[in-house]
């Protein structure tokens, strides 16, 4: 079990009961007794669970409890569990230890069995809702943030603190994908991150926001020299690791550009301070590659001539179209899919035409090695998408199924259409005892007359 449970008690007889109790069950058991000491100790440590005394002299259980609280926001991390205990007003103290927030009440003396149980609950739920928590917010190829938790945090550090938002870019990354395949290339993004992780601060956050783009929030940090040397060294080392990966003979110009914004000198605002950075990281592209740059307002904001206004047209454009570099069919993640589904409809309705929609299901009848169905699942992903036309959209909905929109295709070109990509999935090595099987539905839209028409 080996949880790490810390007793803070100003009564002695009351911590050695705890602990004999907890001791019993191979529980690690660290006694405190008071609430100043439970901060201090805080401060550097992270257990599994609290169970604080309410009755304490100096510094009673719920004014230490606010402490603690306010203590793990201004630090980021996450609460952890407190269970109070009490012997004196038993009815009214555990009301009031719930509407405080606590994970359970714990009456004195303590019974052996209720106590445990008591103790095992609280540190369960929690380690299950960290882990729930974890996989919602956490990207599973690099191990940090996700897109969405990311964004969420880096905007409120925006709005709170002093430092730089920054945007990472793997330049020619799209090459390793393509030389070496995407296991190679995911490993490569694992290496990213790890070098990074060493690099960094315990108080820096770092989120993936697509494929090889990566963002970061360091506080405290407004110095060029400091972006410089940051980027050096992560270009140095990535260099080094991939190296190693595929061999010396590597020659792909594989590196990392990055693009900032500071914080507040450019503002608080979370979008705006992205445009800022994202712009910077064009700027990084243009001069080369493998370096950083700074946004400068007297440089890229203004636009007074018509030579500069054609630039930034053609700027958007480069940016848009270097964001989805990859040919073939347009794969979407499901937020982007509803939108664009939603516009396809729109446009068919309006001007009419037909639409083919169509699912996929893959599966495996001996189900002991599932990573196999997810490796074949990915494999057959590719094919989807390079077999397809780029007006044709793909997502993936469940983890084995496929949902597509084929446009302006007839039923009789989908038999051709369906021939193509089955051959290319059973000329792959990953079909191999998988079952593919799919649902498709034609859809016909009549065009709408509108008043001027008539």
């Amino acid at each position: 079990m080996n949880y790490w449970i810390v007793v803070v008690d100003d009564n002695p007889l009351s911590l050695t009961h705890a602990k004999n109790i907890l001791k019993e069950k191979d529980m690690r058991v660290s006694c405190l007794r008071s609430g100043r000491e439970l901060l201090k100790f805080m401060a550097k440590n992270a257990p599994d669970l609290v169970l604080l005394d309410i009755q304490m002299r100096e510094m009673d259980g719920f004014e230490t409890y606010h402490a603690l609280r306010e203590m793990e926001k201004k630090a980021g991390r996450r609460p952890i569990p407190v269970i109070f205990s009490s012997g004196v007003g038993a009815n009214d103290a555990e009301k009031h230890s719930f509407e405080e927030g606590a994970s359970d009440f714990i009456r004195k003396p303590f019974n052996k069995n209720i106590f445990i149980k008591r103790i095992l609950n609280a540190v369960k739920n929690f380690k299950a809702i960290e882990k729930l928590t974890e996989e919602a917010t956490i990207d599973k190829l690099t191990g940090f943030l996700n897109k969405a938790s990311g964004t969420s945090k880096v905007a409120k550090l925006c709005e709170e603190r002093t430092g730089m938002l920054m945007i990472f870019d793997l330049d020619n990354f799209k090459l390793v994908n393509d030389l070496y395949g995407h296991d190679m290339g995911d490993k490569v993004l694992k290496t990213f991150a790890d070098i990074v992780r060493h690099n960094i601060r315990a108080q820096d956050v770092i989120a993936r926001i697509g494929g090889d783009e990566f963002m970061a929030f360091f506080s405290n940090i407004s110095d060029e020299k400091a972006l410089a040397g940051l980027t050096r060294r992560l270009n140095d080392q990535l260099l080094r690791e991939v190296a190693e990966l595929v061999g010396e003979s590597v020659d792909i110009p594989l590196g990392i550009s990055v693009g900032a914004a500071l914080v507040p000198e450019h503002g608080r605002d979370y979008e705006t301070l992205f445009s800022m950075a994202d712009s910077a990281l064009y700027k990084a592209k243009q001069n080369g590659k493998h370096c950083s740059e700074i946004y400068y307002q007297k440089t890229d904001a203004g636009l007074s001539h018509e030579e500069d206004v054609k630039r930034e047209f053609s700027r958007v454009i480069q940016i848009a179209e270097e964001r989805n570099s990859r040919g073939g069919a347009l794969f979407l993640n499901m937020e982007q899919f509803s939108y664009i589904y939603r516009f396809v409809k729109r446009f068919y309705m309006r001007y009419g035409g037909m639409v083919i929609k169509l699912m996929f299901i893959l599966s495996k009848e001996d189900m002991e090695n599932g990573h196999i169905l997810t490796e074949a699942v990915g494999t057959f992903g590719l094919c989807l998408q390079d077999t397809l036309r780029k007006s044709d959209i793909i997502v993936q909905n469940r983890p084995n199924q496929f949902f597509l929109l084929l446009q302006e295709l007839s039923e009789n070109e989908f038999a051709n259409v369906l021939r193509r990509i089955m051959t290319a999935w059973e000329a792959t090595e990953a079909h191999d005892g998988i079952h593919v099987e799919y649902i498709m539905e034609p859809v016909i839209y009549e065009k709408q007359v509108c008043d001027k028409e008539a």
